[in-house]
């Protein structure tokens, strides 16, 4: 039995020109960046080669990409290094109740220290409106943080509207477009953006490399001292072969983007309207047209996500049930509370999400084992039962 994954969105398998690149900084290329012989010039090149690369997938000057231990380093940096900058201006920061947990938690840190956060309610679908952000604006208010796209349901937020009232506002704007970058066209050299967090393994490269954007004038505070590596600006010999290797992916997904999210598209709505059509009182989670390409949040009444993720890998079907850093809780994803959906349907929450080596014959083989998985659970559910009498 040949296993499937469709678990895109907690990491990605590594592209192989990723892989090469990786394997040549480790290999040939192995000297630090930031010495002056032959081998350390060489590293230095291949360095700003994966800056540029990086800064070209998102419209950005290489001059303003930094790079990161990944997307929860970039966010943590960016929350907080903006607030310790800013704080004499002001100590008010506006996000949303469904952001990634580095966001929430980073807030509550804040907290702690003296700053104010405004947790913005979702929609039904998991979306904010710009017009919400800009009633929540105080004269305090110092940055708002509203991630590109949610990495539980999928939903697209309108970040280039958030961004052009905070533009209006003179607060700074923040993205973690971790989910985002590679999937979705963004140009933050037209877009209202200010700081935009991402990471490599979202989008075909290793674990262990991720940027953050700081637009060309945006003074934020260093969150580690140290060296003079990024331009002084993030300590840390920097970890080249996943740099390399991110910048080689982020490359090769900028040509592909158009045409790979035309395919994803057509076989996640395939994979949509196959579970609605074929397992009654189930329901999407996020909204129907304006998420990404590869995401399928469903929920499927009278069943425990963990029972079905277990059935699944069982079957040989790899998914997860709510985000990746919480997968292990029993707790219902705060996105879907958030949502407005009651416990028990949020507890039976399951996240599909495909990518680049997904076939069209592998969604046909999830459309014939889920349906059979979910009538067998149903049917030594006691809620089940109960519900049919």
């Amino acid at each position: 039995m040949e296993r499937i994954y469709l678990d895109n969105a907690a990491t990605t398998r590594v592209r192989p020109e990723a892989a090469e690149a990786a394997l040549r900084a480790m290999t040939e290329i192995y000297g630090n960046a930031s010495s002056v012989h032959a081998f350390g010039r060489e590293a230095k090149k291949a360095l700003e080669k994966a800056r540029a690369q990086v800064a070209a997938l998102i419209g950005a000057k290489k001059e303003e990409i930094y790079f990161t231990a990944g997307g929860s380093e970039a966010d943590n940096w960016a929350l907080k290094g903006a607030a310790h900058a800013l704080c004499g201006k002001g100590r008010h920061i506006v996000t949303t109740a469904v952001e990634h947990h580095a966001v929430l938690h980073t807030c509550k840190a804040l907290e702690k220290e003296g700053f104010e956060v405004t947790y913005l309610p979702v929609d039904e679908y998991g979306r904010v409106t710009a017009e919400q952000v800009e009633k929540a604006l105080r004269p305090d208010t110092i940055l708002v943080s509203v991630m590109a796209a949610n990495n539980e349901v999928g939903t697209l937020e309108p970040i280039a509207e958030i961004g052009a009232v905070c533009r209006a506002h003179n607060v700074l704007f923040h993205t973690d477009a971790v989910q985002a970058v590679g999937h979705v066209a963004l140009d933050v050299g037209a877009m209202p953006i200010d700081l935009l967090s991402l990471s490599g393994h979202k989008f075909y490269a290793p674990k262990g490399a991720g940027a953050l954007y700081i637009r060309t004038g945006v003074r934020i505070q260093n969150l580690i001292e140290g060296g003079a590596q990024e331009r002084g600006r993030r300590a840390g010999t920097e970890n080249l072969p996943a740099i390399a290797a991110m910048g080689e992916a982020a490359a090769c997904i900028a040509a592909e983007m158009e045409e790979e999210n035309a395919r994803l598209t057509r076989l996640r709505d395939k994979l949509i309207s196959g579970l609605l059509s074929r397992i009654p009182e189930t329901r999407l989670n996020g909204h129907p047209t304006q998420r990404l390409p590869g995401n399928v949040n469903v929920s499927i009444r009278y069943i425990e996500g963990e029972a079905l993720l277990l059935s699944l890998d069982m079957a040989g079907i790899a998914a997860s049930s709510g985000s990746a850093c919480t997968s292990g809780s029993l707790d219902p994803s705060h996105v879907l509370l958030a949502m407005g959906l009651p416990h028990e349907i949020a507890h039976g929450s399951l996240r599909l999400t495909l990518g680049r080596e997904t076939t069209e014959e592998e969604i046909d083989r999830v459309l014939e084992e889920l349906p059979r998985i979910a009538q067998r659970l149903r049917a030594m559910s006691p809620l089940y039962d109960d519900s049919r009498r």
